[in-house]
């Protein structure tokens, strides 16, 4: 049963009443490793304020309703949207946070108003707190979501039907104008400007909505202009994208446009903020003044658990002339300890989440804000240290454990509920796999075979397209894997693996029994969405759509798919084993990176009928219940490993490499997974 909100308020607000320690100004430098080579020493008392970033929190909005099992509140006892607010509120006065920004993406499904409700409680909290924040809508918050890349011209704020827009129902200019900051929305309502003071200084936000429109970037312009003197952060919700490493900038053609039209030749602008992309990453580039423009995009909501509570804190420290930046979390520290594992990181260190920028501010100003000082030293220490040592005071962060590289090929826990166990090696790097070649299955009853060359609607597929490797992941036994080449969804070409149409595992259920699906993937580092989204890893031949019953979406498609999506997503879906009317049911990862190998197990209990994706051993949080089984066509209806097929036709080859697939009739505990080690 869901807690009241007022129970959950008394025990997040006690979690955040804890007494801060007093840190060394330069702790959280040493711990980052980052920091400006001409900084003054610090002092004992600083000129400091910090910024509360708020990244997308859509998930921590769809999956705290009760239409999705209120996921967070039934697993963890609280929300993740709600513990960041409250902590701020809680922490505004000590951390000296006069302003806080949201990045967009309120919400996941702009037209569910139990969504909208969670992040109205969200946010009420800053506002009860009186402290003031910024929000925009990101392209999840408008109902005509359109990319820029892919057309330029449409989707924009001027193209919209303003009355039906839920974002400007639940935060429109009336709700604005309770900030004491706010300054003015534009005419379509989806943009705003904001004034707050720190250390008796003045600095403009300026928060741009989802796809602005030429008419809103005069209005912008016009913002800057009527406010000569004032430093300006700029926020959007795409301007900076982040390259496959995860580390590395990423220039967007929608950032670019920004640059060219609003940006460059705007001194006042010396800092950007956006969200979207998943991850976080830093650039600097120099504005036609020959000034330093610091641009940073940073989103988790495709990190373990929808972004784990994840956000982030920007001191600027006007003393030792740097921004000091924190990315934590203030809601990992609340959940339940036995809910706790490696994942659970309440600060993250790597240096693209936490760093410092140099910046001499008064000079940086100094073009159009001559008399801009460094303020009053009323603060002790680094803001961003002792929000750390706040943060981390009474946690402590799980160990990663230690994992095991097998002893040899044949050390990995054997399970006898193992009804099919695929292991791809065998041939000499870069050597062909045959077409017709056979893969054997460990229990000896459902090999695989390679399919003909062509065969259904495929043309092009050359037997080089299936290839040895002795690439593998670290924690797998069996020492190769099979790299798929060439596959082109748009061709289409593609080479797969299947079952006998006799084989006993076609006719399997796993309805009384649970099971376990294990793979071994590497998605290739050349993978481009518009030729491999939503390619599979494994499905099961046959249309959804001719199964009795079947009431759901996308007949065409089989009745399991075990695929990579458009966003690089793992997806898990599947219709379940159940007389009368029934739909596809789904599970999905966040993100996984190119050119990284990955285990994903999916377990079913057979009690509970629960199904739950783990990747590299975390629990997703995009699960499903109440899922028995999984239904099949006929007894005839191969296992695909590589391709699948739509309305009967072979589709959406793999792109990557596999090492081993194994199906269990068991749902198995992480002990008895392939990465571990046998008795």
């Amino acid at each position: 049963m869901k807690k009241s909100p007022s129970i959950q308020r008394r025990r997040l607000l006690k979690m955040s009443l804890a007494s801060a320690s007093t840190v060394a100004a330069g702790g959280l430098l040493a711990a980052c490793g980052g920091g400006d080579d001409d900084a003054a020493p610090a002092s004992t008392q600083i000129s400091s304020f910090a910024l509360a970033v708020l990244p997308d929190t859509q998930f921590y909005s769809r999956y705290a309703t009760s239409t999705e099992s209120s996921q967070y509140e039934r697993h963890y006892g609280s929300e993740p949207y709600y513990a960041q607010t409250r902590w701020i509120a809680d922490n505004a006065q000590r951390l000296n946070i006069p302003f806080v920004i949201h990045l967009g993406d309120v919400v996941d499904q702009v037209g569910k108003p139990e969504q909208w409700k969670v992040a109205d409680t969200a946010m009420q909290v800053l506002e009860v707190a009186k402290v003031p924040y910024s929000i925009l809508a990101g392209n999840h918050d408008v109902l005509n979501d359109v990319d820029y890349d892919a057309s330029p011209a449409t989707g924009t704020d001027t193209q919209r039907v303003l009355a039906n827009e839920p974002y400007l129902q639940w935060f429109g200019a009336k709700r604005a104008r309770r900030q004491s900051t706010f300054g003015e929305r534009d005419g379509t309502g989806f943009h705003e400007y904001h004034v707050f003071k720190a250390q008796e200084q003045q600095f403009l936000v300026l928060s741009l909505s989802w796809r602005i429109s030429d008419a809103g970037i005069a209005w912008a312009r016009g913002v800057i202009a009527s406010h000569p003197t004032l430093p300006v952060i700029l926020v959007n919700h795409q301007l900076l994208n982040i390259a496959p490493d995860a580390v590395s900038p990423l220039e967007t053609g929608y950032g670019l446009m920004l640059w060219e039209k609003l940006i460059r030749d705007n001194d006042q602008i010396f800092m950007t903020l956006n969200g979207h992309h998943h991850g976080g990453a830093h650039l600097t580039k120099t504005n036609d003044f020959g000034h330093a423009v610091e641009e940073m995009v940073v989103d988790y909501q495709m990190a373990y658990q929808g972004g784990n509570g994840l956000m982030r804190l920007y001191e600027f420290d006007l003393t030792n002339r740097q921004i000091n930046v924190l990315s934590f979390s203030p809601w990992v520290p609340m959940k339940p300890a036995d809910t706790l594992n490696a994942f659970d990181q309440a600060v993250l260190a790597e240096p693209n989440h936490s760093f410092s920028i140099g910046m001499d501010f008064a000079k940086r100003f100094a073009r159009f804000n001559p008399g801009f000082g460094t303020g009053p030293a009323t603060v002790a220490s680094s803001l961003a240290a002792q929000a750390r040592a706040l943060v981390l005071k009474g946690y402590d962060e799980p160990a990663a454990p230690t994992p095991l590289v097998a002893k040899d090929t044949d050390d990995y826990p054997k399970v006898a509920s193992t009804v099919a166990h695929w292991r791809f090696f065998g041939g000499a790097d870069g050597t062909a796999v045959a077409p017709g070649a056979q893969i054997a299955d460990v229990t000896g009853a459902n090999p695989l075979r390679r399919d003909a060359l062509n065969s259904s609607v495929i043309v092009g597929a050359e037997a080089a397209d299936i290839v040895w490797s002795s690439d593998h992941h670290r924690l797998s036994a069996a020492p190769g894997s099979v790299a798929f080449l060439n596959t082109d969804k748009n061709t289409p070409r593609m080479s797969y693996f299947l079952t006998d149409t006799t084989a006993a595992l076609n006719a399997l259920t796993f309805t009384a029994t649970g099971y376990t699906i294990e793979a071994f993937i590497k998605i290739d580092k050349a993978w481009d969405k518009s030729k491999h989204a939503w390619m599979n890893i494994m499905t099961r031949d046959g249309k959804r759509g001719d199964l009795s019953g079947f009431d759901g979406g996308d007949p065409e498609s089989p009745p399991m798919l075990f695929a990579i999506s458009s966003l690089r997503e793992v997806q898990w879906e599947v219709v379940p084993d159940i007389a009368g009317a029934r739909g596809g049911a789904a599970s999905w990862s966040g993100e996984i990176i190119a050119d990284t190998w990955v285990h994903i197990a999916i377990v079913n209990d057979p009690a509970t009928h629960d199904t739950v994706m783990y990747v590299e051993g975390a629990p997703v949080l995009r699960n499903t219940s109440n899922v028995p089984g999984l239904a099949t066509l006929s007894a005839g209806s191969p296992w695909v490993v590589g391709a699948g097929s739509w309305d009967g036709d072979r589709a959406d080859g793999f792109f990557g490499k596999i090492g081993e697939v194994r199906v269990v009739a068991e749902a198995l505990k992480s002990g008895q997974w392939l990465t571990a080690r046998r008795a």
